[in-house]
């Protein structure tokens, strides 16, 4: 069992995830509830980590991470190290390739919320802040939990970008998935079956409890 490879995608997983949260909730709720010329195209660049190969995704966020691009060359100089390669790098595609999985889940969770309730807290007079905290978060928190969870669960697994962007990098960029690529070519079956039953549970895991809070929470008959 690698221990350190499990470590580093844990800790891509959550800081991926609390990257992303907010970010989530702002496009979603922008998404739920305006209409804007472009939409449906915007719609469809936010969806597109999700049909691209990871290859490719990895390849272009390469080659713009790349100390000859204009972003890898300025990132260089103000931090003094490359993005490509690194565990920053390694975040920043994360953040990227998990667009979808949390503005989608996000974006319905307000659709879910009945313009009339929205209306009503203004009618009572509630700044469009305090209805944000006070009505619109608790009744999106379903969409917004799974978001979180998806976003989480799939950095996990997350190889193709991951091998792309980050390489393979003892301590710095070899996440567990890579760990049991490795594994697997090495034809080490015990290690390999290990930590991929070890991301199966976590998966599992973290699923199981997006359903069990949507239960509990659903009036019971």
């Amino acid at each position: 069992m690698d221990g350190q490879a499990l470590a580093l995608s844990l800790q891509l997983a959550v800081g991926t995830a609390l990257v992303l949260l907010p970010l989530a909730v702002l496009a979603g709720r922008a998404l739920a509830w305006r209409r804007f010329a472009g939409k449906p195209a915007l719609e469809a660049i936010l969806a597109l980590p999700l049909v691209l190969p990871p290859t490719v995704l990895g390849y272009y966020l390469l080659v713009s991470f790349a100390p000859t691009s204009a972003l890898g060359a300025l990132y260089q100089s103000v931090f003094g190290s490359t993005l490509a390669f690194s565990f920053e790098g390694l975040l920043a595609a994360s953040v990227i390739a998990n667009i979808p999985f949390a503005v989608q889940p996000a974006q319905r969770g307000f659709e879910s919320i009945a313009t009339e309730v929205r209306e009503a807290a203004w009618l009572c007079g509630m700044s469009p802040w305090r209805a944000f905290l006070r009505v619109e978060l608790p009744l999106a928190w379903p969409g917004l939990l799974t978001a979180l969870v998806l976003t989480f669960a799939h950095t996990l697994g997350e190889f193709g970008v991951v091998l792309m962007v980050g390489g393979n990098i003892p301590g710095e960029t070899r996440t567990a998935a890579i760990a049991i690529y490795d594994r697997a070519q090495a034809l080490d079956e015990r290690a390999a079956g290990v930590m991929a039953a070890t991301l199966l549970a976590l998966s599992f895991v973290a699923i199981a409890i997006v359903y069990w809070l949507d239960r509990a929470r659903r009036p019971h008959g």
